[in-house]
C-alpha cells in the first residue's frame, strides 16, 4: 500500500510525488493520459523533422522558481536554452520593442521609444532587484506566506511599500502611460500582461506585466533543450530513481472517503489504489469538487462558491513546420524566442473587449513562438519550428470577423480560425505563409482532450483576476492546499500560485502533506468555519 497517491502526471503533480518520494514515503501517480506531462508535452506529429511542443513552451517561472532549483534536475539531463533575445513586439510600420538577454539592450532600445524610456525601464528592474526575491518566495510559498512578507515589509518602509503596492495594482495601459512616452515599454508590459487574461484595463495587469517583464529580463524565457517533454522527462526519470511508481492511461474517477477522510482512489476499471498516507490531486478545482469527491463530503457553501468558479481565458494553437525562417518587417523580431503580435495598445484593448462581448476576435492577439530560434535541435538548419496561440471566448456569442465561426469547433471553424491567426502573422511577416510546410490545428476541445486541466484551453488553472487570487484562490476561505476532506489536498495550479510551470502548488500541497500528523490537524481555521456552517457531514464513503 503507498503511503501517497498522486491524482495526474503534470509537472505539479510530478513535483509532488518526487518531494513525497524525498521524505521517504512510497508514492503512486496515476495518470489518465498514456504519457506524462500534462501541458508540458513535446512530439514529432506535425512533420517527422520537426519537434514542437504541444502546449506550454517558454518557462521563466521554472528558471525562477527555487522549488525547481531544489530538485537539481539538471542531474537528469536537463538543460536549458534560450534564444539571443527574449522576447519582441514588432509593429507593423517595422519598428520593434525589444526585450534583450541584458539590461543595458533593452534600456538602449527603449530609448529610441521615447527619450527618458529606457531610464524608466532602467527604475523598474532597480525595484526588482531590491524586492524580486522576496516576491518570488512570497508566490511560491504556502498561502499566507508571511515569512516573506515580512521581509518585502522591512526592505521597503514607508512610502516606499506604499509606491510598489499601489504599482502592482494598476491597470497596465496606466502604467506603461506614468512610465513611459514612447509605445515599447507600453507594449512589453501590456502584452506580458496577456500572457494571464488580464486585459489592459484589468486591475493588477500592470503589476503581472512588470512581474513577467522582469522575469524575462531577468532569467530570459528559456525552452528545454530537445523539447518541453525533456522537463518532464528529467523529473520521471527522478521520481523513479527515488522508488517511486507512475502509472498512465489511469483515469481516476472518485476520491473514497472514509469517515471523513480520503482513503484511496477508484480508477475507471474499477480498480482501489490506497493512499495509507495522503491522496494529492494535480487536477482542476471543478473537477476535484465536482466530480471526484462525492458532494456529501463538502461543505455546502463550497459546493455554492464553486458555481462561481471563473476560467481564464479559452486558447486556440496552431503549430507549425517552417521551411525558413518568418520573413518579419522588423529584423529585430527574428532573434527573439517569443514574439507578441499585436498593433498598438489599442489593439490589445479591441482584443479583450471582443472576448469580453462573447466574440471570436476579427485580429487575434497572437503569441508567437520560434522554438528552432530557441533551441536549435528543434528542426534542420534553416527551418524553424513554430507556433502560436491566442484566446477565443469560453461561450462563443459571434464573429468579429467575416468567418461566421460559431464556436463549435468543427472542421469549419478550425480552418477559419487557423487562417485568420495566420492572416494576423501575415501583417508582420508577409510571405509567412509560404513557407509553411505542415501545421497542426489544436483548438479548445483539442486542448482539453490532451490534459483535462486544460478545460476549453485555460492554461492558467482558473482566472488570474484579483477576485480569484490570494485568499479567494482557487474559493473564499481554501487558500492553502489543504481541503474540507482529511488527508486530500489539491495540488493544481487551480491553488496558489496559480497557472505556469514552476511546481509550487505541487510543492505546497507536498509539505502540507508531510506536515500532516494526525487527520484532523488539516483542517485550518477557515475550512473548520465551511464544516461548521455546513451542519452535520456523511461521514460514511464508498
Amino acid at each position: 500500500m503507498p503511503d501517497a497517491v498522486v491524482i495526474g502526471a503534470g509537472p505539479n503533480g510530478l513535483v509532488a510525488a518526487n518531494l513525497l518520494a524525498d521524505a521517504g514515503w512510497s508514492v503512486e501517480v496515476l495518470e489518465e493520459q498514456e504519457e506524462p506531462g500534462g501541458a508540458v508535452r513535446s512530439d514529432r506529429a506535425v512533420h517527422p523533422d520537426f519537434v514542437n511542443d504541444l502546449c506550454s513552451s517558454f518557462y521563466p517561472l521554472a528558471v525562477a522558481s527555487p522549488v525547481l532549483a531544489a530538485l537539481n534536475l539538471y542531474e537528469e539531463g536537463l538543460v536549458w536554452s534560450h534564444a539571443p533575445q527574449v522576447l519582441a513586439h514588432p509593429l507593423t510600420d517595422g519598428r520593434c520593442a525589444l526585450l534583450g538577454r541584458a539590461t543595458a539592450g533593452t534600456v538602449a532600445g527603449l530609448e529610441t521609444f521615447g527619450t527618458g524610456d529606457g531610464a524608466a525601464w532602467q527604475e523598474l528592474c532597480d525595484v526588482w532587484d531590491r524586492v524580486g526575491g522576496d516576491l518570488l518566495d512570497a508566490l511560491f510559498t504556502p498561502f499566507p506566506p508571511l515569512r516573506a512578507v515580512a521581509r518585502l515589509a522591512a526592505r521597503l518602509r514607508g512610502a516606499g511599500g506604499l509606491r510598489l503596492a499601489r504599482m502592482m495594482l494598476l491597470p497596465v495601459r496606466r502604467l506603461g502611460e506614468e512610465e513611459f512616452h514612447g509605445e515599447a515599454g507600453r507594449l512589453l508590459l501590456a502584452g506580458n500582461a496577456l500572457h494571464a487574461d488580464l486585459a489592459p484595463e484589468a486591475t493588477g495587469s500592470g503589476g503581472f506585466g512588470w512581474l513577467m517583464s522582469m522575469l524575462g529580463q531577468h532569467y530570459g524565457f528559456p525552452v528545454p533543450a530537445g523539447g518541453a517533454q525533456s522537463l518532464t522527462s528529467a523529473l520521471v526519470r527522478r521520481l523513479h530513481r527515488r522508488g517511486g511508481v507512475l502509472r498512465c492511461g489511469e483515469r481516476v474517477d472518485e476520491i473514497v472517503v472514509r469517515s471523513g477522510r480520503a482513503v484511496a482512489v477508484r480508477t475507471a476499471i474499477g480498480e482501489i489504489v490506497p493512499g495509507r498516507r495522503a491522496v494529492l490531486a494535480d487536477v482542476s478545482v471543478p473537477a476535484l469538487y465536482g466530480r471526484l469527491v462525492d458532494s456529501r463530503h463538502l461543505p455546502g457553501r463550497l459546493t455554492a462558491d464553486l458555481r462561481r468558479f471563473q476560467w481564464d481565458f479559452a486558447t486556440f494553437k496552431v503549430d507549425w513546420a517552417l521551411g525558413g525562417p518568418v520573413p518579419w518587417t522588423a529584423e529585430a523580431a527574428a532573434t527573439a524566442g517569443t514574439v507578441h503580435l499585436a498593433d498598438g495598445m489599442d489593439e490589445l484593448t479591441r482584443f479583450t473587449a471582443q472576448i469580453a462581448a462573447g466574440q471570436v476576435p476579427d485580429r487575434p492577439f497572437a503569441l508567437f513562438g520560434q522554438m528552432t530560434t530557441a533551441d536549435a535541435t528543434r528542426s534542420p538548419p534553416g527551418t524553424e519550428s513554430a507556433w502560436a496561440y491566442t484566446h477565443v471566448p469560453h461561450r462563443i456569442r459571434g464573429d468579429a470577423g467575416e468567418g461566421g465561426i460559431g464556436g463549435a469547433w468543427g472542421p469549419g471553424d478550425q480552418e477559419a480560425m487557423a487562417d485568420r491567426l495566420e492572416e494576423q502573422v501575415e501583417r508582420f511577416a508577409p510571405g509567412f505563409r509560404s513557407r509553411i510546410k505542415a501545421r497542426r490545428i489544436l483548438a479548445p476541445p483539442t486542448l482539453e482532450a490532451l490534459d483535462a486541466n486544460l478545460h476549453g484551453g485555460a492554461l492558467n488553472g482558473g482566472t488570474a483576476a484579483l477576485h480569484q487570487q490570494l485568499v479567494f484562490r482557487p474559493l473564499p476561505g481554501l487558500a492553502r492546499p489543504e481541503t474540507p476532506v482529511t488527508g486530500l489536498y489539491l495540488a493544481s495550479a487551480g491553488a496558489h500560485p496559480g497557472g505556469g510551470v514552476h511546481g509550487a502548488p505541487g510543492a505546497n500541497a507536498a509539505r502540507a502533506a508531510l506536515r500532516t500528523r494526525a487527520p484532523n490537524r488539516v483542517l485550518s481555521r477557515a475550512q473548520r468555519a465551511l464544516h461548521r456552517g455546513a451542519g452535520s457531514l456523511h461521514a460514511s464513503g464508498n
